[in-house]
């Protein structure tokens, strides 16, 4: 009976170890087994490649996918993602932007061609024209994210549902679905609610609109838990092209930091990557492209006689802000001198700065040059055509009305329709088209459009002469 007792004790030790091995396996396979994900091309790394926050704020691929066609009445327009201003390659998988890496099962999250990669065409029935590293203007990721958190907080946002719709454009093995049905989608629309209650302060605030974000306030009240507050940081999306001639000048609209490693490891934080997932090999990847990229050349005409003339004004009106080697090129100047809207720069204080300073300080490259500023930064004009809206805020929708006095500039224009205006340079922001997109008002706190008078005082000849000029930068 021992012996036995024995033999049947050791058989059911072994089924239990090779079960245990057996669900530590599937486990392992279907929750943290991570695939590497590779592009050869440093451009397609930087528009689809991982800064590492899929873990912490990926979306089920498959229940990411489905969304637009369950609740196409929460996206601003036809066209599921797209309608938020998002772009396609041919062929790609994803919009420019986001991320697909498998840790587990494949999972979404953005990077940080989300916010920029901007588009332009001719004419309406032109196909756009993708920059990477270009200002998103088109793009508003406030009503993306609002889209998340409704869809989240929509009784059909159910295991039923959303696997029903996933059968109509592919078949999960039996374990994936059982991972959905009772892990994925009950935890996604979990976190979704947690995230739209932390973001609620956004409810508060003027909406961002297409091409603008509030950059830091989701740092500043959500990593580095600072105390809730009234402040505006909306602010335009920036270019990162031609890196290499900014080493050392100030970063961000506000210049609160002069490193440009520091800038691009919290951006990827900023977007939900953690210190312990961050890629930071991606990341270098990523950075050392933009360092390198050229700025886009003006596509259409130039007469160069005019623009010869526009230099000299330049020289005279803009070098020494903005022209490379200028005295204060990439410096920040005092709020009170540029009279511009102050919003941006009240929203990052002095215990913001030293509170990411000290983040995680346990690790060897963490924090140590972001700053509390009392000005904005003048920045070189590289591929300033492709800048507008102009101002900090994105307040002026045309090099030519940001030449008017503040008075005189419109009040009331749309952003986010790309197609180009050659004549104002810009993008045109009124009209039938342009009117289906996002109507910003100049009067709403933080975005006034008044200050930087520089050149409002030239002849309509000069101005003309000038404009002609910066199409060439």
């Amino acid at each position: 009976m021992r012996r036995a007792t024995r033999k049947t004790l050791t058989v059911l030790v072994i089924v239990v170890v090779v079960l245990a091995v057996i669900a530590g396996t599937m486990t392992w396979y279907y929750l943290f087994r991570e695939v590497p994900t590779n592009y050869a091309s440093a451009e397609d790394n930087f528009k689809y490649g991982s800064l590492g926050n899929e873990e912490t704020d990926g979306i089920p691929y498959w229940l990411w996918l489905v969304l637009p066609r369950m609740f196409p009445e929460k996206l601003p327009g036809l066209g599921g993602y797209a309608s938020f201003g998002l772009v396609w390659e041919e062929g790609k998988e994803l919009p420019v932007g986001f991320s697909k890496r498998t840790i587990g099962f494949d999972r979404v999250a953005i990077n940080c061609a989300f916010c920029h990669a901007g588009t332009y065409r001719t004419r309406p029935a032109d196909k756009p024209v993708i920059v990477a590293g270009g200002p998103s203007h088109q793009f508003d990721p406030q009503a993306y994210v609002r889209f998340l958190y409704a869809c989240a907080d929509d009784p059909r946002f159910n295991a039923d549902n959303i696997m029903r719709e996933i059968d109509n454009v592919y078949k999960l093995s039996a374990v994936e679905r059982a991972l959905y049905r009772y892990v994925l989608i009950p935890q996604t629309k979990k976190a979704l609610l947690k995230q739209k209650a932390q973001f609620a302060w956004m409810d508060q605030r003027p909406p961002w609109g297409r091409g603008r974000i509030d950059p830091f306030n989701p740092i500043k009240l959500g990593i580095l838990k600072q105390p809730p507050d009234n402040t505006i940081g909306n602010s335009d999306m920036v270019p990162l092209w031609n890196q290499k001639l900014r080493e050392g000048m100030s970063l961000h609209w506000d210049g609160l930091n002069t490193s440009e490693n520091e800038v691009v490891l919290s951006s990827a934080i900023g977007d939900g990557a953690t210190y312990k997932n961050i890629q930071r090999e991606s990341l270098k990847r990523m950075q050392d492209w933009i360092r390198d990229l050229p700025p886009p050349k003006y596509p259409y005409a130039i007469d160069q006689q005019l623009a010869s003339k526009g230099s000299e004004i330049y020289q005279k009106q803009c070098a020494s802000c903005h022209a490379p080697g200028g005295p204060t090129t990439g410096q920040v100047v005092p709020v009170e001198q540029v009279g511009t809207d102050r919003h941006r720069l009240d929203m990052w204080t002095e215990a913001a700065a030293n509170a990411y300073n000290n983040y995680e300080p346990g690790y060897s490259w963490g924090f140590k040059g972001f700053r509390k500023t009392n000005g904005y930064v003048s920045p070189p004009l590289d591929g300033l055509w492709l800048r507008a809206p102009y101002l900090h805020n994105g307040s002026v929708p045309t090099l030519t009305d940001l030449f008017l006095a503040p008075e005189q500039r419109p009040k009331l224009f749309w952003r986010g329709y790309d197609v180009y205006d050659q004549e104002r340079v810009g993008f045109i922001s009124s009209g039938p088209e342009a009117e289906k997109y996002f109507r910003f008002d100049t009067s709403a706190a933080g975005n006034s459009n008044q200050g930087h008078l520089w050149g409002t005082e030239l002849s309509p000849e000069e101005k003309k002469a000038l404009i002609e000029f910066l199409k060439t930068l």
